[in-house]
């Protein structure tokens, strides 16, 4: 992927802001593709705890986020980003080195796709089963739980592993040749699975070879979820 702006300076940037947990997985989403994009000098976090409700409280929901929901990304002029898959668009957008969304139409064609198969068929399952098979955010947050859908999308999850893993038999990253938001959302769903203590399967060599590969990369490897994991 070729970068579109050969001397790109992030101090040129106004400074943004990003509503964040940090140890949780889709935070890191964000969190990996500034590192990548060495944006980090240019955005301040500001903590909310998931594990006290603040993403649920009324005020967050009015004025940051509409869903409850971790990250937000505020821009100077008070404009509002939320879901992973649009802050790293935007974050794509301010400059070309290196690309994590795509270039051309077949790579934003792919990219955009495995990383929604990433979000269905690992990420999200995982979610729900922390928030339904798992005491999750604790009672004071996780109002409803159905423990029966929780455990099934837990096997589904294990499921897209599998899947993963047959990919990465055959391609170093998961939308082809170069690393992406869709490598990106299958390493935030690892790290949610090492949360929920669901393992990878011991067949599943190429996707732990992948993952340990990603852990070395300078953008992944000193995130604040890992250590969390311990």
């Amino acid at each position: 992927m070729t970068s579109r702006i050969a001397h790109f300076d992030a101090t040129q940037l106004p400074m943004m802001t990003i509503y964040d947990f940090p140890r949780g997985p889709y935070p890191t989403r964000v969190r990996i593709a500034l590192a990548e994009k060495r944006l980090e000098s240019r955005v301040q976090f500001v903590m909310v705890d998931l594990y006290k409700g603040e993403h649920k409280q009324p005020e967050f929901i009015a004025q940051k986020n509409y869903s409850g929901t971790l990250p937000v990304l505020e821009l100077h002029d008070g404009t509002l980003i939320a879901e992973c898959t649009a802050i790293t668009e935007y974050l794509d957008t301010l400059d070309g080195a290196p690309t994590l969304t795509g270039t051309t139409p077949l790579e934003k064609g792919l990219i955009h796709m495995m990383s929604k198969r990433a979000e269905l068929e690992l990420l999200d399952a995982i979610s729900v089963y922390f928030h339904h098979g798992t005491p999750g955010l604790g009672p004071d947050v996780e109002i409803y739980q159905n423990a029966e859908w929780g455990f099934r999308q837990r096997d589904k999850a294990v499921r897209g592993m599998h899947y993963f893993d047959d990919v990465l038999k055959r391609q170093p990253f998961v939308a082809g040749g170069a690393f992406s938001m869709a490598d990106i959302t299958v390493i935030a769903g690892l790290i949610f699975a090492a949360i929920v203590k669901l393992p990878v399967p011991d067949e599943c060599d190429a996707l732990r070879e992948w993952y340990a590969r990603m852990r070395e990369r300078p953008g992944v490897q000193h995130q604040p979820a890992f250590a969390a994991l311990g």
